[in-house]
């Protein structure tokens, strides 16, 4: 993904969240809440006025399908270039701004009081791509067995967390007693374990930077 295509994502992921917000306004304010309100499909009648809500939910799934489709293309080829490579891929830092995606998932506190969606809330895991802040940092880093090391010790201690976040959150939660709702347990689990993705990602970044980071100023000491 060359830079054009992540400033182009960003700015498109920020103008469909704006356009979601107010068709989500509009049709609350002038619309009866048409399509924000759960609403049975078998009995909906087309309104010229619902179009701000299906364009733009159509939209904004859409890009949610381009932007994961392009990541995903986007990791398989670095792992296959890295397969045969003597250095880290080259990023820029900046692509870690797409981690502020991750406070659209803050709209599933006002969209589900509304609709009784739950998808926002989902949005959380783009938190995770703050670390892309490191990779870039950590561009056309040489992989020696050094770096292999310390690679894998990050992403033990960051599958570790993941999992000890995973555990505890499935025996607290796992009773179904959030708030004495079932509704507010299931939201709950799917914030917990959307943040704990994201936190995933971020670590084994972070952590990697940090211990490659170490290592090289021990060897700048000696």
């Amino acid at each position: 993904m060359n830079k054009d295509k992540k400033k182009l994502f960003f700015i498109l992921g920020v103008v469909l969240a704006v356009l979601m917000g107010l068709s989500v306004w509009y049709s609350v304010a002038y619309n009866e809440s048409r399509l924000v309100a759960p609403t049975n499909l078998a009995e909906y009648t087309f309104c010229l006025k619902d179009l701000p809500m299906i364009l733009s939910g159509v939209l904004l799934v859409l890009y949610l399908l381009s932007l994961f489709a392009c990541l995903l293309l986007h990791r398989v080829k670095a792992k296959g270039g890295q397969a045969s490579s003597t250095h880290t891929r080259t990023i820029s830092p900046k692509l870690g701004l797409l981690g502020l995606l991750g406070f659209l998932g803050l709209s599933g506190f006002v969209i589900y009081p509304i609709t009784g969606d739950i998808f926002p809330f989902l949005f959380f895991v783009f938190f995770g791509f703050f670390s892309f802040y490191y990779e870039g940092k950590m561009s056309g880093t040489l992989i020696d067995e050094r770096y292999r090391e310390n690679r894998l010790r990050a992403q033990l201690k960051a599958n570790r967390i993941f999992t000890s976040i995973i555990f505890l959150s499935l025996l607290i939660l796992g009773q179904g007693r959030f708030h004495g709702n079932l509704e507010y347990t299931l939201i709950a689990f799917v914030i917990v374990v959307s943040l704990a993705v994201a936190l995933e990602l971020f670590l084994s970044m972070y952590l990697l930077y940090r211990y490659d980071q170490g290592g090289s100023l021990e060897e700048e000491g000696e």
